[in-house]
C-alpha cells in the first residue's frame, strides 16, 4: 500500500477512534522517560528485525510496565529476578519483536498515514487541550516536554503506531465464529446434569483399620519421608506488642458501656424472625402454577433446579416480618416449616419457603457486658499502642536493639521459623502484614515497625536460613501415625467402593449402602459442597447411568450419573450468550493469526539480537 497523500481527514468508526485514544493514551503516557535518557551514552538498539531497529527504551518501558502490573497484583514490590522467574524478561521481549516485525513490514509496503490524520488526531487528545476544549500548543508541548519527548518523536511514534494498527486490522479483522463451532461450544457449556453422590467413610468398613506397630511406621515414615521434613525457613526474632495482651489492663466505665448497649440495641433485643427461602417467578400465572404442583405433592427443591437455581441462590437468611412485605403475615402465621404464596415482591411474584422460627431474644445490659467490656478494653488497648509507635520507630531508628525496645516498650520478644509456603500459618506468622515484611526481610536489614491488622506492632530482625531437614522419627511419630491410618484408611475404602461399585451395577440400590445426595441440575462450572472437583469432572466424561468410583485427598465415594439435561436452544439468554461465545471465537481466531502473520514476517525479515544490551537494560532494574 503506497503511501497517503490526501491530506483530507477520513472519517473514522467508532470502534477506530476508540483505538487511537488508546495508542494516544500508551504513547503520552507509556512513552514516559524510563529514568535514564540513554544506557551508555551509545547503547540506543537491543537488536533489530529486518532493517527495523529495537528501540532500548520501548524494551525498558515495556518491562516497567509488565513489572509495575506483576506489583499491582501480587500487592508486593516484584524484582526483575523475580519476574524472570515467571518467564516475563522473554514475553516481554517476544511482543516487542513481533511489534518491530508488523513495523518492520508497514515499512517495506510504505503503509502510513497523512500528516492530516496525525494532526487530527493529536488536536482530539484531551491531554493537548486547554482549558477551554480546544486544542492548546503549550498543553502540548508541555505535556510531551514532562515525559521526555520531542514532537517529532512523539509524532513518528503514533504515525508507526496508527500504521501499525492498519496493518493489524487488515489481517485480524473480518472473522466469523462458524456456527457449528458456536452452536458446539454453547451446548457444551450450557449442558446441565443431575446425580447421586454416595461419600464412603471409615464407618462403611466391615473392620477398623489395624493399628501399626514401630516396625511399620518406621517403614511408612522412610517411603514417605517429603511429608515429614520440615521446609526451608527464615529464622526471624520479632518484638511485638498486640491489643489482647495488654487490653485486660486497660480501664473499664460502666457508663460508657451502657451507652455503648443503648447504642447498639437492635442486636441486644430482636423480635421474632424466620429462616427464609424465596422462589420468584416471571410471572403471577407461573408462580400459581408452581404452588399447585407443590400442593399435589412435587418438591420444592424441584422447582428451585428447573430455575437453573441452587438452594443457596434463593436464600433469605432470618428475617423478620417487615423484611418480608406482604409475605409477611403468612409467613409468621406458619407453626412448622412450609410453603406460602405466591406474594409479590420487589423482583416479582414470588413462592415463600419458612424453615425454622427463631423466637425473640433479649439480651440484657448484664449479660452484654462483659463482652461490651471486652471491645472497650481491646479498642483502648490499640489506641494505646498507636501512641507507642512512634516512639518505637525513633528507638530502632536510633539504633536500639530489639531487646532494648521491647524491654523499654514492654513488647514481647520472641523467634519464629517462618516458611513463606505455610498455607494457615497460626501466631504472629497469620498476620498478613507480618508475612508481607518477613518475605522482604533480608540479612543486615535494620528492624523497622510494621502495623498489624488489628492495632498491634510488630519489629522484625534476619537471624538464620534454617535449611530443610527430615523431622526425626521420634518427633514426628504421632504425625506418622495419623497419616498412616488416613492412607490404610483409604485404601480399604477404595477397595471398598469397588466392591460396592459392582454390586450396584448388578442390580442393587446405590442406597443400600449409605446417604445418596442427589443434585438434579447442575452445570460443569457448578460446585458441590463437601465434595472434591473430581466429583462434577467425573459427572460431565460419564454416561446417563454410569457408576464411577471418586477418588480425592480426604474423600473416596460413588458418583451416578443420573440424567443428563441439554442446554435449551431459545430465549433471549441463550441468543446473549451465543454471542459472547461468538465473539471469543472471533478474538482467538484474529489473535491466532496476527501472531501467525508476525511469526512469518519474523522468519521472512531476519531477526537480530543484542543480549550485551538487553542485559544492560535489564541491570538498570538492579
Amino acid at each position: 500500500m503506497a503511501k497517503d497523500s490526501d491530506d483530507s481527514p477520513r472519517k473514522k468508526g467508532k470502534g477506530s477512534q476508540i483505538v487511537v485514544w488508546a495508542l494516544m493514551a500508551m504513547l503520552v503516557v507509556g512513552l514516559g522517560g524510563f529514568g535514564v535518557s540513554n544506557f551508555g551514552g551509545g547503547l540506543t538498539s537491543i537488536g533489530r528485525v529486518g532493517d527495523r531497529e529495537i528501540d532500548t527504551n520501548t524494551y525498558a518501558r515495556a518491562l516497567q510496565q509488565e513489572l509495575a502490573a506483576l506489583t499491582a497484583q501480587f500487592g508486593q514490590n516484584v524484582t526483575l529476578a523475580q519476574a524472570q522467574s515467571l518467564g516475563v524478561d522473554r514475553q516481554v521481549l517476544q511482543s516487542i519483536v513481533a511489534q518491530t516485525a508488523l513495523d518492520n513490514e508497514a515499512d517495506r509496503v510504505r503503509l502510513s498515514v497523512g500528516d492530516a490524520v496525525i494532526a487530527q488526531r493529536i488536536t482530539e487528545t484531551p491531554a493537548f487541550q486547554g482549558t477551554s476544549g480546544q486544542f492548546d500548543r503549550e498543553s502540548y508541548r508541555f505535556v510531551l516536554d514532562r515525559n521526555n519527548l520531542t514532537e517529532s518523536a512523539f509524532e513518528a511514534g503514533l504515525r508507526a503506531d496508527v500504521a501499525r494498527q492498519l496493518l493489524t486490522g487488515a489481517i485480524a479483522g473480518g472473522f466469523v465464529a462458524p456456527a457449528p463451532l458456536t452452536d458446539t461450544l454453547y451446548n457444551w457449556i450450557s449442558e446441565r446434569r443431575g446425580f447421586s453422590l454416595l461419600q464412603l467413610t471409615a464407618e462403611d468398613l466391615a473392620s477398623p483399620v489395624a493399628e501399626a506397630d514401630d516396625a511399620t511406621l518406621q517403614t511408612f515414615y522412610e517411603a514417605n519421608i517429603d511429608a515429614f521434613t520440615a521446609p526451608e525457613a527464615k529464622r526471624i526474632r520479632y518484638a511485638a506488642l498486640l491489643p489482647d495482651e495488654i487490653a485486660a489492663d486497660q480501664p473499664v466505665d460502666d457508663d460508657t458501656l451502657r451507652r455503648m448497649y443503648e447504642a447498639r440495641i437492635a442486636e441486644f433485643v430482636q423480635p421474632e424472625r424466620r429462616l427464609v427461602e424465596r422462589l420468584i417467578y416471571p410471572s403471577a400465572e407461573a408462580a400459581d402454577a408452581a404452588k399447585a404442583r407443590l400442593d399435589a405433592g412435587e418438591a420444592f427443591e424441584t422447582l428451585v433446579a428447573e430455575r437453573g437455581l441452587e438452594l443457596d441462590d434463593i436464600d433469605l437468611g432470618d428475617v423478620s416480618r417487615e423484611t418480608l412485605g406482604a409475605a409477611g403475615d403468612a409467613v409468621f402465621a406458619l407453626e412448622s416449616p412450609g410453603v406460602v404464596g405466591p406474594f409479590d415482591s420487589d423482583l416479582g411474584p414470588a413462592l415463600f419457603r419458612m424453615n425454622a422460627i427463631l423466637s425473640a431474644q433479649e439480651i440484657t445490659f448484664e449479660d452484654a457486658r462483659a463482652d461490651l467490656a471486652i471491645e472497650m478494653q481491646t479498642d483502648a488497648a490499640r489506641r494505646a499502642i498507636a501512641d507507642r509507635v512512634e516512639a518505637i520507630d525513633d528507638m530502632l531508628a536510633g539504633g536500639s536493639t530489639l531487646e532494648e525496645v521491647a524491654q523499654d516498650q514492654g513488647m514481647t520478644l520472641e523467634t519464629v521459623d517462618y516458611v513463606a509456603s505455610e498455607t494457615a500459618p497460626e501466631g504472629i506468622a497469620g498476620y498478613p502484614a507480618f508475612r508481607t515484611a518477613a518475605e522482604a526481610l533480608a540479612e543486615g536489614d535494620f528492624p523497622e515497625a510494621v502495623l498489624l491488622a488489628d492495632g498491634g506492632v510488630v519489629a522484625m530482625e534476619f537471624v538464620e536460613l534454617v535449611p530443610a531437614a527430615p523431622i526425626p522419627f521420634e518427633i514426628a511419630r504421632d504425625d506418622v501415625r495419623a497419616a498412616y491410618a488416613a492412607d490404610a484408611t483409604a485404601k480399604a475404602l477404595a477397595d471398598r467402593a469397588i466392591e460396592v461399585k459392582a454390586e450396584v451395577e448388578a442390580g442393587q440400590s446405590l442406597g443400600a449402602f449409605g446417604i445418596v445426595r442427589r443434585t438434579a441440575n447442575i452445570s460443569r462450572e457448578g460446585f458441590v459442597e463437601g465434595a472434591p472437583p473430581e466429583v462434577l469432572t467425573a459427572v460431565f466424561a460419564m454416561a446417563a447411568g454410569e457408576v464411577r468410583v471418586i477418588e480425592a485427598p480426604g474423600f473416596v465415594g460413588l458418583v451416578r450419573l443420573d440424567e443428563v439435561l441439554p442446554a435449551a436452544q431459545e430465549g433471549e439468554e441463550v441468543a446473549a450468550l451465543k454471542s459472547a461465545i461468538a465473539a471469543q471465537v472471533e478474538q482467538a481466531l484474529a489473535q491466532d493469526a496476527l501472531q501467525l502473520f508476525s511469526s512469518a514476517l519474523t522468519d521472512e525479515a531476519g531477526i537480530f539480537l543484542d543480549q550485551n544490551a538487553i542485559n544492560a537494560v535489564n541491570a538498570q532494574f538492579n
